[in-house]
């Protein structure tokens, strides 16, 4: 197959432009209806009792099996994508467990820890140098359990809301399907994530309290019992639902913008190391606006999570207005270079495993013809 054609049935895939059905008027009176693609007709004509291909986002029907090592939307396809997100969350959070740990540590005690150098110089003085590592563990298995979830079903709800709407519908209002799908994923991916964050809390911010997880998940647990786990899940949907929203909305958006003003040539010609460059700076760009929005709730998190008998309204109204704003910096250092390197590794993942990965929307051509664009 020469390079030409493999280009052609690439763009073929447009999530927006090819899907496998399409809305259109009936001629009749019944109103609109559904209208199959020649080949799901040929389809449905040699076997017209077979069930009804449910509508997708991107068109898994225009690439052949040879291309991808799965189909759009299956079980396999969601597995895959869970996998991306453990990766991508799992270790980038990890990787920057010292800059986690001195943010946490200005939210809860800013006196004592003023500024990042600061932080880092004082922990250092205190701890040594393994002292930046606490929370290492709980975070790792935390974070890849929401990533789990976060992508996983970010990719389910993205299909589910999108078939709902319908092709145009889902591209008017794709904005709002992207804000719909990441805080649906989110609510599920911090109930999973609350208990290690607890722990990783608790551990990096309350001196002497415990140095590991086998220590503080036992301690917690006969102190407060599950609710010492569970306490601070409100105070994260607080905080990860709105950065979440923010992050793959803002991201998917760019990733837009970018081709369609930024980039030189069309999606379809860039190389797939192209093409993951330009993921990067899309990440990055959603970073900096996640760590704002998603701020506050953090410092309650932090502090929350350090005392205990609190409730997240109390700590918010003693924090004030200024105080919920502590070590915003640090924050948008890490969430910046963190959600760059997640989008960088999820979408890695994908090509790795040849998983469809759909270009940006295009308006759909029964759109078009409505408004009368040519």
């Amino acid at each position: 197959m020469d390079s030409a054609s493999l280009l052609l049935r690439l763009a073929a895939a447009n999530p927006f432009s090819a899907p496998r059905f399409q809305l259109v008027a009936d001629r009749g009176d019944s109103g609109p209806g559904l209208s199959r693609s020649p080949g799901t007709e040929q389809a449905a004509a040699s076997a017209p009792c077979a069930a009804p291909v449910s509508r997708r986002l991107a068109a898994a029907a225009a690439l052949g099996e040879e291309e991808y090592s799965c189909e759009y939307g299956s079980a396999q396809f969601y597995a895959m994508c869970g996998l991306g997100g453990i990766l991508s969350c799992g270790t980038t959070h990890t990787a920057v467990v010292p800059l986690d740990l001195v943010k946490c540590r200005i939210q809860v005690d800013p006196g004592k820890y003023k500024s990042i150098f600061k932080g880092f110089s004082v922990t250092v003085k205190e701890d040594g140098v393994r002292g930046l590592a606490k929370g290492w563990a709980p975070t790792f298995i935390g974070y890849s359990m929401q990533g789990l979830c976060k992508f996983g079903f970010y990719e389910v709800f993205k299909n589910v809301y999108s078939d709902l709407l319908g092709e145009e519908n889902a591209y008017l209002w794709r904005t709002s399907l992207y804000l719909a799908a990441s805080a649906s994923a989110e609510f599920f991916a911090d109930i999973a994530l609350s208990p290690m964050e607890a722990c990783k809390v608790r551990i990096q911010t309350k001196p002497g309290y415990a140095n590991t997880l086998r220590e503080a998940a036992p301690k917690m647990y006969a102190e407060e019992g599950m609710w010492a786990f569970y306490k601070g899940v409100a105070p994260l949907w607080m905080r990860q639902i709105p950065y979440t929203m923010m992050k793959f909305a803002c991201f998917e958006r760019t990733v837009e913008a970018l081709y369609k003003h930024v980039v030189p040539k069309p999606r379809s010609d860039c190389s797939k190391g192209e093409q993951l460059v330009v993921t990067f700076v899309a990440g990055y760009i959603a970073g900096v606006f996640c760590a704002i929005v998603s701020h506050p709730a953090d410092s309650v998190v932090s502090v929350l999570n350090k005392e205990s008998g609190s409730s997240a309204f109390q700590v918010l109204k003693r924090l004030g207005p200024v105080g919920v704003w502590k070590g915003l910096v640090a924050r948008i250092i890490m969430i910046g270079t963190l959600t760059a390197l997640q989008w960088f590794i999820y979408d890695s993942v994908k090509v790795y495993f040849r998983l469809p990965r759909p270009p940006p929307p295009e308006m759909p051509a029964s759109l078009k013809k409505k408004l009368g664009i040519q």
